[in-house]
């Protein structure tokens, strides 16, 4: 059996919210298996919250720059050890500087930003790292556009295409491109719709219902008919087009695209997106 010290359950605990106790006992079921414990508090009931251990906090700052006609946007994020650090003019010129490379294509960044990451390492004494990028150029008629959270701890590109140039001109598109920016910030989609849900993460979904108290001793035809809610409701937190609207809940992202295809004429498609938030994976 796997020696299950005090770090192990403090660590379950913090990222489930569950009890010492019922942390301690879910590791020795599982032989310390973090994953499988974080499971067996999800069946049970007990897990509150569940926080990825990916998810724990870098410090350092999230840049977006865009190309003067807004065809293109580069974003980056750049890591340090402190918030201290992470809040000064030169380590914030230089995450700029980075976000513009990507902006301009640059593939090698290790390699054109060497001498200038030395410079700020040297002047800082803190390990820098530029921990990723994203670059999006926009495809036919659309825009894409950017938003920065939380003064850089947060991150968002989306590209929006659209049939007629004189939609993407107009201000009902504009506005829905920018909605679309902050939704994906606030309510952090995994996915654009339910096709891209890998199955293997809605059986796992499915798993855990069924060996919930919920469905404990209940007919297998009543807990396959609730699983389809519970699947739906799967897809509307992780899925950008299933998510509840943040400034109307009452109505669906889909629904407001749809809303902003009536009002334009036109045939509107969330093409991509990607989210960066400072430390998380």
């Amino acid at each position: 059996m796997a020696d299950i010290s005090v770090a192990m359950i403090n660590d379950l605990r913090q990222r489930t919210n569950a009890g010492m106790m019922d942390c301690k006992k879910a590791l020795i079921d599982t032989n310390g298996d973090m994953d499988a414990a974080i499971k067996i508090l999800r069946e049970k009931g007990l897990a509150i919250q569940v926080k990825r251990a990916d998810k724990e906090s870098k410090e350092g700052i999230i840049k977006a720059i865009a190309s003067d006609d807004g065809n293109t946007i580069g974003m980056a994020e750049v890591n340090t050890e402190t918030d201290f650090v992470a809040k000064t003019d030169n380590f914030k010129n230089f995450a700029e500087a980075v976000a513009r490379k990507v902006l301009e294509g640059v593939e090698d960044l290790g390699e054109t930003m060497k001498e200038a990451l030395m410079t700020i390492v040297s002047q800082t004494g803190e390990n820098v790292k530029i921990r990723r990028t994203a670059r999006f150029v926009l495809g036919g008629t659309g825009k894409v556009a950017s938003y920065i959270h939380m003064g850089g701890k947060v991150g968002v590109l989306v590209e929006v295409g659209c049939g007629k140039a004189e939609t993407a001109a107009g201000e009902a598109f504009g506005e829905l491109v920018h909605d679309l920016t902050l939704q994906i910030a606030a309510a952090a989609p995994r996915y654009l719709n339910s096709e891209e849900v890998p199955a293997e993460a809605i059986e796992t979904e499915k798993e855990i219902a069924r060996n919930s108290d919920r469905f404990r001793d209940k007919p297998a035809n009543i807990v396959e008919n609730a699983l389809k809610g519970i699947v739906n409701k799967f897809f509307s937190d992780i899925c950008l087009l299933n998510q509840p609207f943040v400034k109307e809940p009452k109505q669906s992202v889909t629904d407001v695209v749809k809303a902003c295809e009536k009002a334009t004429g036109d045939v509107i498609t969330i093409k991509r997106f990607v989210r960066f938030q400072l430390g998380a994976s």
